[in-house]
Formats: structure tokens, sequence, C-alpha cells
């Protein structure tokens, strides 16, 4: 074992390959402790800053102690940006929280609210006036972020010039925010074992 670690496939290879490994697990771990944080979620962000420190001192470790090898500082840096990356693609397949969607449309709304209402979104409308002095309707729907990908479609399909923006919502207390209707006669057997 000795004899491995003062090898060169030790210094420039397996010891960057750790150091580059340990850095995406603990800035991906640091990636999702920071949105959780953001989204309110107190109890889970402080278990995942304790793994993420102690991955973080060991691979600072290894780095303090290889300060000769410009590999460890290469790996270290490239590990930092990978964790970054991994950690959002994680937190979008994850799909946490609650979004409000803002719509103002370009033409009659009222194929796109039905069609969302059948859905089972909750959907407000609102007169404004818009820019150029002309009255708008401005569309709201507070939904789970699971379901954001739907109401997009939706929006594409019954109005598809409609100006929209997406805005993350921390808190969300009682309210109609996207709960799917279940379709009418199926029992709770079948709602369990329904296949997706």
């Amino acid at each position: 074992m000795e004899a491995l670690m003062e090898s060169w496939w030790w210094a420039w290879v397996i010891l960057p390959f750790l150091i580059f490994f340990s850095r995406i697990l603990d800035q991906s771990i640091g990636t999702l402790r920071v949105i959780f944080v953001s989204k309110g979620m107190k109890n889970i962000a402080p278990f995942f800053g304790f793994f993420e420190v102690i991955i973080w001192l060991l691979a600072v470790a290894q780095v303090m102690k290889h300060l000769g090898n410009p590999m460890s500082y290469i790996a270290y840096g490239a590990g930092f940006a990978m964790g970054n990356y991994i950690g959002i693609l994680i937190e979008e397949r994850l799909s946490l929280g609650t979004v409000l969607i803002r719509i103002v449309p370009k033409k009659d709304t009222t194929a796109l609210i039905v069609h969302l209402k059948d859905q089972g979104f909750g959907v407000t409308q609102i007169d404004a006036l818009g820019a150029m002095g002309t009255q708008v309707k401005i569309l709201f729907t507070i939904i789970k972020r699971k379901n954001m990908q739907k109401v997009i479609s939706a929006i594409n399909q019954y109005n598809p010039h409609a100006f929209y923006t997406i805005e993350e919502v921390k808190t969300v207390k009682e309210g109609y925010f996207g709960i799917p209707i279940q379709p009418k006669g199926i029992g709770i057997r079948e709602r369990i074992f329904k296949r997706k």
C-alpha cells in the first residue's frame, strides 16, 4: 500500500480522482442543502450540512498534504464545478416545492382556464391594463413544481404566444394549488394499484 501511495499513479491519477469525486459529492450535497434552506425545509438542511462538511474536510486535507501537485488543484476546482451542476440536476429531478405561474394571454383565455380546471388546477383571473393601454387578463395558478410542465404545455397549446412568468413560492398556507382530480367511479383499491 505504501508503494502505491508513493507511486506516480497515486499522485497524478488516483489522488486527483478521489479529490474530484469527493468534491462532486460534497458540492452536490451543498447545492441541495442551499435549495432546501431556500424552500424553508429546515429539518433536512442540517442533516445534509453535516455530511457536506465532513466530505469537504477530507478533500481539503488531501489538497493541503499535496500542495506541490497541480493536479490536486485542478481536480478540486473541477469537482466543485461538476458538483454544482449535478446538485442542480438532482434538485430538478426531485421537483420539490411550489411555484406561482403568472400568465398574460394574447387571446381569449376561456379554453385555457377550462383545461387547467379540468386538470385539477386552481386558476385566479383578474382584469388589468397592459403596457399599450389595452385591457388584458392575468391568470394566476399556484401548483406543485412537479406539475409545472403540464401547465406550460397547456399554455403552449391553448395560448401559444402568451407571456408567462414562473416564481418559486417559499410558503403556502391553505388555498388550492393543483391537486389532481381523480376520475369518478375509481375506488381506493384501484387508486393504490393503478398502473402509471
